[in-house]
């Protein structure tokens, strides 16, 4: 009989086996195809002498060896404790079984008959040292290959189209291996054993130049060197990176940047850069140690930086790469293409997503031509297809930790494990998250799988892109969901999608998935008091919340206090304009004497009929929907001190109110009080903005007065917690979530603020506190299937 163990044996196990010849079968679970493990595990039977085999199945790994017992012990003790660094073991089970008489080890056919696919798959990897190391050696055959890869780097999920992790089952399937690259994979003791993406230039992908309308200029070493100097000319180079398309200029270049900006339409919306070295980054950045490491890590994001002041005009980057914003978003090459284009010109490019703005990134070369045509002067192209879009990922380091703003290449699509005290997915479940920053995730057994960013669906390219993402993640795990789950707002074009699916639909308030997307990510056993502050959500009061208190418990989740509400003239309209925020603000405030305040920046930004027009509005209360939104309100106090009255860019307005307190070191904080005479306390900002306005008129700093509203905020945090210390006592977790927690300031005053008074807050990390990170939290509320208390 066999006897099965999980994951390690236990001691009577261990002791029970005997010294004779034994056959050990073993299943592998996690991340474990794609990161060189049937290749490590060939090395480790053969050093131990033992013989069998290895293949990839849909589950993961398979493993039978044969040998003594102490030998076959120790192999499974270094399966855990040498795993390749890449790997990930969820699961390892073992069987006990009789001899076969397998006389080598050896890696065999992967397995394609019907199974649950449950093995993990590894996000694209960026070029390891010893690829570039080849990539820039004149005497190997992979010279300036810009396809070179091995088992430690390269792409991944953006070429699997189906599990098991085999080179038939990706889009490199085109590429037959020439004998020298057939060698190399079939060689154990060569770094490319098994490596799905291996080629070179005998029998892999190539690389060609294109005009704008699809005329092929040159290809391969030629057409690279043509695209270098169209960059040093001050032109537009489109190119087919890893994922998708990204637009490339010289980011010394000031005319070339605005042009960029011009053809792509975002005239203020920062550009990302990307920088030959560390180096190279340091001479515009500060760079933190932690920081550099994220930049050098596998996953190469783009990553928010603090830009210094002192750039010498020579090697100064232009005005327009990040105009009126003193951080940068930097990082560095992580294809070998990126690092012989950067190594050649030597000076940083911009690097943005090929997209015109509010659509998604292309992949396709004749769809990237028709799209973007009109904004590239060349496209530099390469053959290899592109199985799904995969845009660059975007990090902040706050309170000392990593926190991800945008979930993509790098990072997309590991899972988030569920395992008690929180629920575990019941049935296959589809969550698709919110509008705005789009992500969708899947989810079965004791796993979460959220996808890469898909974007805004705003435009009909978008929503085609969420449809796809659904689509291709989906196939990996020939995933059938049962049920899906949505936000609550009517019309959000997700949640249409999900209303026609005909599957059973629970609809999740937008702030609850907020603070459940935290605490999946941290494990957190309710209870927990959730602080979910951002622009917009669909309260279920039918008002727009955004400055929520939420007491979640493993029955659902109360309203347990929130911002004071007050109108928005314009409704949609204010998401844009932050003079509206305001002047909703003002008028609840004062009335009808709000349109006297002749001397405010608020008031000065309308011309008189449009005054008279929103004060019609406001009057007959027509269209001025009302919010407790922290976001519209530090688009509102972002108005009143003249930092911005109109956006082109979602929260441009509290970027410049973050900038501007970071100028200050005060502490002090402004006074406000709770209203607690309805059920549902709200947090009363009219002293604080009385006092705040005071200051203005006293000509105070604005950066003092953009620091105390930060610091009025964390205090707030602080005082409502204390009310509600009854609840859970000290223990209770305070999780920060929703987009107004990707402000620094913010978060970092509200984490101090917090543990002062002795309370343990939580934020996002691997989730972005955005609504990139809602669908996550719908998976999990689904998963609870619990209702909520109003208030």
């Amino acid at each position: 009989m066999a006897l099965s163990q999980p994951l390690t044996p236990d001691a009577q196990a261990v002791e029970t086996a005997s010294r004779e010849r034994k056959r050990l079968h073993l299943q592998i679970q996690g991340l474990v195809q794609g990161v060189g493990f049937r290749p490590f595990l060939y090395r480790l039977a053969v050093e131990l002498g033992l013989t069998g085999w290895a293949n990839n199945t849909a589950e993961g790994v398979f493993v039978e060896v044969e040998g003594e017992t102490p030998q076959l012990l120790e192999f499974h003790h270094r399966i855990r404790r040498d795993k390749p660094p890449h790997a990930q073991i969820d699961r390892l089970t073992l069987r006990w079984d009789e001899l076969i008489g397998y006389t080598q080890f050896e890696i065999r056919t992967s397995e394609e008959r019907p199974q649950h696919k449950t093995a993990l798959v590894l996000p694209d990897l960026a070029t390891c040292s010893d690829c570039v190391r080849e990539l820039f050696d004149r005497h190997n055959h992979r010279y300036r290959y810009p396809f070179i890869n091995c088992t430690n780097c390269g792409p991944r999920y953006s070429i699997v189209e189906t599990l098991p992790y085999d080179r038939p089952l990706t889009t490199m399937r085109e590429f037959p291996l020439c004998p020298d690259c057939q060698q190399e994979y079939d060689n154990p003791g060569d770094r490319r054993f098994h490596a799905q993406p291996n080629a070179c230039p005998h029998c892999g992908p190539h690389l060609e130049l294109w005009r704008r309308d699809g005329e092929v200029l040159a290809s391969h070493e030629e057409a690279l060197q043509q695209a270098e100097t169209a960059l040093r000319n001050g032109q537009i180079v489109a190119l087919k990176g890893l994922g998708g398309f990204q637009l490339l200029v010289d980011a010394r270049n000031e005319t070339a940047v605005r042009e960029l900006r011009d053809r792509k339409r975002r005239p203020d919306k920062p550009f990302a850069v990307m920088y030959p070295s560390l180096e190279a980054v340091r001479r515009h950045c500060h760079v933190s140690e932690v920081e550099a490491e994220i930049l050098r890590s596998p996953q190469s994001p783009i990553v928010i930086l603090k830009g210094r002041s002192d750039d010498s005009p020579e090697d100064a980057l232009a005005d327009a790469v990040s105009p009126e914003n003193p951080d940068l978003g930097a990082m560095l090459p992580y294809t070998p293409l990126h690092y012989l284009l950067l190594s050649d010109l030597g000076f940083p490019v911009v690097a943005t997503s090929g997209n015109r703005s509010d659509e998604p990134i292309c992949i396709d070369n004749r769809e990237a031509v028709e799209r973007l045509g009109d904004i590239a002067d060349f496209f530099l192209v390469h053959n290899r297809p592109i199985a799904r879009p995969v845009d660059d990922s975007i990090v902040r380091v706050m309170a000392g930790t990593p926190v991800i703003l945008r979930r993509a290449r790098g990072y997309a699509p590991l899972p988030i494990p569920l395992s008690p005290p929180l629920p575990l997915s019941p049935s296959p479940t589809l969550a698709v998250g919110g509008h705005l920053k789009n992500s969708i995730a899947i989810a079965f057994g004791d796993k979460i799988f959220p996808s890469q960013h898909v974007g805004n669906l705003d435009s009909p390219e978008t929503r085609r892109a969420f449809e796809y993402t659904i689509a291709r993640l989906g196939s990996i795990y020939d995933f059938q969901p049962h049920r899906i789950a949505c936000d609550l707002h009517p019309d959000y074009a997700s949640t249409e999608f999900a209303r026609k699916q005909n599957l059973p639909l629970v609809q999740v308030q937008h702030h609850y998935a907020h603070v459940l997307a935290c605490m999946a990510e941290h494990q957190l056993k309710p209870p927990v008091l959730g602080v979910a502050w951002d622009g917009t959500g669909y309260g279920l009061d039918g008002t727009i919340w955004g400055g929520e208190f939420l007491w979640v418990t493993d029955t659902g989740f109360e309203r347990v206090a929130h911002f004071r509400k007050w109108t928005l003239p314009g409704g949609d309209r204010a998401v844009k304009e932050p003079r509206r925020a305001a002047l909703g603000m003002l008028y609840e405030l004062f009335g009808e004497a709000t349109f006297s305040l002749t001397q405010s920046p608020t008031i000065r930004a309308f011309s008189p009929p449009e005054l008279t027009l929103l004060a019609s509005m406001l009057r007959r209360r027509v269209n001025t929907p009302r919010t407790s939104s922290v976001g519209r309100g530090f688009d509102a106090v972002a108005s009143l001190l003249g930092l911005r009255q109109c956006l082109s860019f979602e929260g441009q307005g509290a970027m410049a109110l973050e900038f501007a307190a970071r100028e200050s070191d005060t502490r002090s904080h402004y006074p406000f009080s709770i209203d607690r005479r309805y059920t549902c306390p709200s947090l009363d900002w009219e002293p604080m903005l009385r006092a705040l306005m005071l200051d203005w008129r006293r000509d105070r700093p604005v950066s003092d007065i953009a620091a105390k509203f930060h610091n009025t905020l964390a205090e707030a945090i602080a005082t409502v917690a204390r009310l509600l210390e009854d609840r859970g006592g000290d223990t209770a977790a305070i999780v920060l979530t929703g987009g107004c927690f990707q402000n620094q300031v913010l978060l970092e005053a509200a984490i101090e603020r917090l543990q002062r008074a002795n309370f343990r807050p939580v934020w996002h990390q691997q989730i972005p506190p955005n609504d990139g990170g809602i669908a996550v939290g719908q998976i999990l509320a689904a998963a609870l299937e619990n209702n909520p208390k109003k208030c």
